[in-house]
């Protein structure tokens, strides 16, 4: 069995994601390189945002559109993290 099979990874996400909604201030200082203006909420959308795709990549029937998904976030969040530092 693997080590990081997308099922874990997935629900790493997922945990993640809860742990955005659970402890949002944790995870302020890192979210407003991207999102400088409405910081506090950016964290909860992220937050549900990761927990969604993270139980995708959990069931196998969604798997793919998870994987899908995080390709696609990741890439928004980079974007968003280059653009925003001016």
């Amino acid at each position: 069995m693997a080590l990081l099979s997308p099922g874990k990874v997935g629900f790493l996400i997922a945990a993640l994601g809860a742990a955005h909604i659970a402890a949002p201030e944790a995870f302020e200082e890192v979210t407003k390189v991207a999102f400088p203006e409405n910081t506090k909420d950016w964290v909860l959308r992220n937050g549900a945002s990761e927990a969604a795709i993270g139980l995708a990549m959990m069931l196998k029937r969604t798997r793919k559109l998870g994987v899908i998904g995080l390709l696609g976030y990741t890439g928004w969040l980079g974007y968003n993290a280059a653009t925003a530092s001016g």
